[in-house]
């Protein structure tokens, strides 16, 4: 039998500093099979949890509902780049978009918003991270050509001109291709 309403859930996951609280009202939650991404962002965002709390819940989130995966790994990756990005130079965030892109393929944007991390003043995340990253996502991704430029484009930011006009020029043989 539920403990609180949706609406409590909502206020919990809001303003709740006690990982118990959170914990029981989570639980709640998945009991419900409330499956409103909206409500989840709301724990994500609570200032009380700490990196491993939120992984927590979202791989419990992940795993009860894989409909919610990609939005749920999307958001995490997302709240680590913006809170915990200057603890730990974007690994957590970096890890919740691979896991993003594993749950969705297809999707471009994992690969967009993981380059967006980049700082080529402090080269963090790795900028071989996210070649890597990028380079695997070609095999994946519907829009190849938007991936080509960007990686020309961190090729660039790095200096190796070589490689950047690499993929530049097969984005632009990809491009007359589709033409």
């Amino acid at each position: 039998m539920p403990r609180f309403t949706p609406e409590e859930i909502r206020e919990k996951f809001a303003n709740a500093t006690d990982f118990n609280d959170l914990f029981d009202a989570f639980g709640d939650a998945l009991e419900q099979k409330i499956q409103d991404v909206e409500l989840y962002r709301l724990l994500f965002w609570n200032h009380s949890l700490g990196p491993d709390e939120l992984c927590l819940f979202g791989k419990k989130l992940a795993s009860e509902f894989p409909a919610l995966a990609y939005d749920t790994y999307m958001w995490l990756a997302s709240v680590f780049e913006v809170t915990y990005s200057s603890y730990d130079n974007f690994e957590l965030a970096i890890e919740y978009y691979r896991k993003a892109a594993q749950a969705k393929l297809s999707a471009l944007d994992p690969y967009l918003d993981a380059c967006d991390c980049y700082d080529p003043d402090l080269n963090i995340p790795p900028v071989d991270t996210l070649l890597d990253f990028l380079k695997e996502g070609i095999k994946h991704v519907d829009d190849k050509k938007t991936l080509l430029q960007r990686l020309s484009h961190l090729y660039h930011l790095i200096g190796d001109e070589e490689q950047s006009a690499h993929y530049r020029n097969l984005s632009d043989e990809l491009g007359r291709s589709e033409n």
